[in-house]
């Protein structure tokens, strides 16, 4: 919960927040415009002063806090990125497509012209990079808040943080934590199910596995991830094909870093150990 940062009276500036958006569903700006009665009260404390998803009536910066939704996909995302760090504070990247590249960058592992060619009528009309890569990849971010789309409690917690220039404070464990807290049943232990759990970061409350379906990634890798372990019991206790495994790291995060380096190791290994 955002709480107030002025005192009544106060004539102090309220902090000026600006929000983003690059390539992206727009999923993770709907999740702060979900928070409806608490975003009545960050209103209270901060001055939203770029939010075009909500208003079109922006303000020019610098601003206090910059969170930014999407990836860097063509020249001028990456122009316009490096403009929004200069004119910001502290900037929040904010989901899987500013975190880790988003689903676009299943791109990153082809050729993206034939993906043009078969899309467009007339490829020569599109201007696009050859990868989808995150912010962090073109500008110092100072927080990572993962998730597709992003857990609005935390989204608060990271907003009240910086407000209160102070460090943020959301779970580095796994999923696997989750299902325990919930109650779950591990799917995995009791049904053979494959699941992501182990190595992705928690957030989302452990819904699929809540369903009896595993886990898939979606917010990311956590914080020190054994990617090869998993595989390796995937396929061999689980009886995983290869394909499944790399369609699972190459999902919403493909090119989170250590999700990314173990899809590639598998598509270079047969599997055996």
């Amino acid at each position: 919960m955002v709480q107030p940062t002025r005192a009544l009276g106060d004539t102090k500036p309220k902090a000026r927040l600006a929000v983003w958006k690059f390539t992206s569903c727009d999923g993770c700006q709907l999740s702060l415009l979900d928070c409806e009665d608490e975003l009545l009260q960050l209103a209270d404390c901060v001055e939203i002063a770029y939010f075009m998803e909500a208003s079109s009536n922006p303000s020019p910066g610098p601003y206090d806090l910059s969170l930014v939704e999407g990836s860097i996909t063509t020249a001028d995302e990456a122009r316009r990125i490096r403009e929004i760090r200069a004119q910001s504070r502290v900037l929040v990247t904010i989901g899987a497509c500013a975190t880790a590249g988003g689903i676009q960058a299943l791109r990153n592992f082809a050729n993206v012209e034939d993906f043009i060619a078969a899309v467009y009528a007339h490829p020569d009309y599109i201007d696009t990079l050859k990868t989808s890569t995150p912010i962090s990849a073109h500008v110092a971010v100072d927080f990572e808040l993962h998730g597709c789309p992003i857990n609005k409690r935390q989204l608060l917690e990271v907003i009240s943080a910086y407000l209160h220039r102070r460090p943020p404070q959301v779970p580095a464990h796994s999923v696997c934590i989750e299902c325990k807290m919930r109650g779950n049943v591990c799917i995995w232990i009791a049904h053979g199910t494959p699941c992501m759990g182990p190595v992705t970061h928690a957030g989302c409350g452990a819904i699929c596995p809540a369903y009896s379906r595993g886990c898939y990634g979606c917010y990311g890798p956590k914080e020190n991830p054994n990617t090869a372990s998993l595989c390796h019991w995937w396929q061999r206790e689980l009886g995983a094909e290869k394909a499944v495994v790399i369609e699972n790291l190459r999902n919403f995060n493909a090119a989170a870093p250590d999700f990314e380096a173990e899809s590639r190791r598998q598509e270079g290994d047969d599997g055996q150990k």
